[in-house]
């Protein structure tokens, strides 16, 4: 048994926010309550502490198969513990991708080795062709938790009413990633900072949000349960806004990146501060953060994109690959950006990094309860933290490496057992 003492236990689908224990036992919260006093049971003092549900990320990306030169299954876990996360859900943009039967049964395999729970989306066409739609029944039957075709966006409206239409059939989420390649320049570089400082075109907003329209009426038309990934653009908080209101089954999600930093990054952080959609302007960092507030936007999920140091170390940015490490930095990201400024509270912010992306993705997850899940994350919010490159992730490719942020998660538990403790001595 366990006994975590004296800590700030927050659960945000409950709203139970005070002071108590949490008495764990194998896999499930026993009791919470006061005094709990048990003979020979490991404790954590967690005085000063927060004690939350483990965080919940929607949308990591961890290589396996056939890219592990930049990350595994089990590096990806290290992280994600490492950042208090203990329940993710991978994109499918594998090597093979993550398209039949046999390949998701390999990938899930892999999965049920780690310390915390590892789900995986399947693709939504076969082999991102973006024309021939997977088998669904299939893939759902054999563990798929959603469907989608992250990184590539889907530009055929057809095949993506077909495969609404079969989402809605099954009941299953499709997650769609939304950039028109036809209104793009290069990507992973804002135009405006693109088009001033590379004098080229760069990832242009109406390539996002065009698209985004395009799809939540489709998915109002088909009434298919749709999640718009990592929105980067004002507009797009308007259109998803827009079609929650006519009672479209449409949420969205932000990356920490989105709401903390903007497109001036990359001129002193070069190609680790690119990624797709790439970092936009003022005005929309801070539309994302009041589609936050508001809750038009209910998930925060990193897209964590985990790239060998070589890829990303070239001369020229715009040869090099998008993406960023995010599992290490998320909840430290929201504590700085989203908490310290009082954007939202302590317990909003857990809601959308737990219980939220949990009922989505419909994982048995993000909720505090005795006889519930022995998941759980305790950190110091008030903490401050110089984010090192000594992540437990493969890649250290974060355009956050040398910031001061808050919070600083000092033990990640899961199925009762301690995966992730803080060594004291690192700062």
């Amino acid at each position: 048994m366990l006994i975590i003492k004296n800590g700030r236990v927050i659960d945000p689908q409950s709203q139970f926010d005070q002071v108590a224990d949490v008495l764990l036992k194998d896999d499930q919260i026993l009791q919470i309550g006061q005094g709990i006093e048990v003979p020979d049971a490991q404790v954590i003092d967690a005085t000063g502490l927060v004690v939350a549900p483990g965080l919940v990320d929607v949308h990591v990306h961890f290589r396996e198969p056939g890219q592990t030169h930049k990350e595994d299954i089990h590096t990806g876990s290290l992280a994600a513990a490492a950042g208090g996360v203990t329940s993710v859900v991978m994109m499918a943009n594998t090597t093979p991708t993550i398209s039949t039967v046999d390949t998701l049964k390999e990938v899930l395999t892999s999965a049920a080795k780690e310390d915390i729970h590892v789900h995986t989306v399947a693709t939504i066409t076969n082999e991102f062709d973006g024309e021939n739609l997977t088998d669904f029944e299939g893939l759902l039957a054999n563990g798929a938790v959603a469907f989608s075709d992250d990184g590539i966006p889907l530009t055929n409206a057809g095949v993506l009413r077909d495969a609404m239409q079969l989402a809605k059939k099954y009941d299953v989420l499709l997650s769609l990633h939304e950039e028109d390649p036809n209104l793009n320049g290069v990507l992973g570089l804002n135009e405006q900072v693109a088009k001033k400082h590379f004098h080229i075109c760069g990832a242009t907003g109406v390539a996002e949000y065009s698209m985004v329209a395009r799809d939540v009426m489709i998915a109002y038309e088909t009434g298919a349960k749709v999640h718009i990934q990592h929105l980067s653009k004002a507009e797009s908080v308007k259109v998803v806004e827009f079609a929650q209101t006519l009672g479209a089954k449409v949420t969205a999600e932000a990356a920490p990146q989105h709401f903390s930093r903007t497109e001036g990054l990359l001129l002193t952080k070069g190609a680790n501060a690119k990624m797709n959609p790439p970092l936009r302007l003022e005005s929309d960092r801070l539309a994302v953060i009041e589609g936050l507030k508001s809750g038009v936007i209910s998930v925060i999920a990193t897209d964590h994109a985990p790239h060998h140091v070589d890829e990303k170390n070239v001369a020229d940015v715009t040869k090099a690959p998008s993406g960023m490490t995010g599992l290490e930095t998320s909840l430290s990201l929201g504590l700085t950006y989203l908490v310290e400024p009082g954007h939202l509270t302590l317990s909003q912010l857990l809601e959308k990094m737990t219980i939220n992306p949990a009922k989505l993705y419909g994982l048995n997850a993000g909720y505090l309860v005795e006889k519930g899940p022995a998941d759980l994350v305790i950190f110091d919010p008030d903490a401050d933290r110089t984010v090192s490159a000594n992540f437990a992730s493969k890649a250290s490719n974060s355009p956050f490496i040398g910031d001061q942020l808050k919070g600083q998660v000092k033990y990640t538990i899961c199925q009762g057992r301690v995966v992730y403790q803080v060594n004291e001595t690192k700062k």
